[in-house]
């Protein structure tokens, strides 16, 4: 074994990239969630959004171009859950099943002919001054811009829904929407709403994937990020800080297994791959025996006449 090999400021900087897209997908389901809506597409979204994202960069040669297409596409599918279980009435669990099914079928399809195809890169966005600090310059200030839209995506969110009388509502509706639509708010509307937030932020979690952390297409690339995010969403206790931190922490273990690989560790390899997955769940159910109960509406059918 060669412990030697393993440097810790690129063990540090290669976390927040593995966590990035476990984030964006977990804060978008925890808003759908907050809303009173079980959105179990979230893979199908992200792999959509994967290839969406890397065929449009491709094609024009503008990675953020592709990003915005990414999140688009993840709205776009989404909406066809919205507008199952929000105006057709469908069961929100069979519905996001279909929907993870749908995507992975449409992204094989539309993946045909970009097997091996380099996309364009991003640059990176070295924050000036801070960029210069020993140890964590290099951690934190020299990362890609969708990793501080992460981030602030996820402190924009804890505040909405802490402090705003946007996120009162959203919570509202997700508590109880029948006394919400009784005091006038537009339920569906609200929920649809969330639903397209949170499939746009599903697709740009794939499209980091495709486009940064694995710079190319491979088919099922997603390898069950999305199912990690909405588990994630639940242990973490529908808290948004709690989400940042399981997601640096599957991210954190997952970088660290494949270090432990190439260090050559005495442990099978396949023990290896599943400790990312089993360690976050573990330390999510110890965090959460506290947690505050769901959303009192989540995955119940919200109908206007009742």
């Amino acid at each position: 074994m060669d412990f030697s090999s393993i440097n810790p400021v690129l063990l540090l900087a290669s976390l927040i990239v593995a966590a990035t897209p476990l984030l964006l997908a977990a804060i978008g389901e925890l808003v759908v969630e907050k809303a009173g809506v079980l959105n179990l597409g979230v893979e199908g979204m992200m792999i959509t959004g994967a290839i969406c994202g890397f065929a449009i960069a491709v094609n024009t040669g503008s990675p953020v171009v592709g990003l915005l297409a990414a999140a688009v596409g993840g709205a776009v599918l989404s909406m066809l859950f919205a507008l199952l279980t929000q105006y057709a009435l469908a069961n929100q669990v069979a519905s996001g099943l279909a929907l993870t099914l749908f995507g992975l079928g449409l992204s094989s399809l539309i993946g045909q002919g970009y097997q091996g195809v380099k996309p364009p890169s991003f640059p990176r966005f070295d924050i000036p001054v801070l960029s210069d600090i020993p140890f964590l310059g290099p951690v934190l200030f020299t990362q890609d811009f969708i990793v501080y839209l992460a981030f602030f995506l996820t402190l924009g969110v804890w505040a909405v829904l802490k402090y705003s009388r946007a996120g009162l509502i959203l919570r509202a509706v997700g508590e109880s929407h029948d006394a919400a639509h009784a005091l006038g708010y537009k339920v569906v509307r609200i929920r649809v709403l969330a639903i397209l937030f949170g499939g746009a932020c599903a697709g740009m979690g794939g499209a980091y994937i495709s486009l940064i952390r694995v710079p190319q297409w491979t088919e099922g690339m997603t390898a069950g990020i999305g199912w990690i995010a909405l588990a994630l969403v639940v242990f973490a206790s529908w808290k948004p800080w709690r989400v940042l931190l399981g997601a640096c922490l599957f991210g954190g273990i997952n970088v660290l297994q494949l270090n432990l690989q190439a260090a050559g560790i005495a442990i099978p390899v396949e023990i290896l791959a599943m400790s990312p997955y089993v360690i976050t769940i573990v330390v999510l159910v110890i965090m959460s025996a506290d947690r505050s109960r769901a959303p009192a509406s989540l995955g119940k059918v919200f109908h206007a006449g009742s």
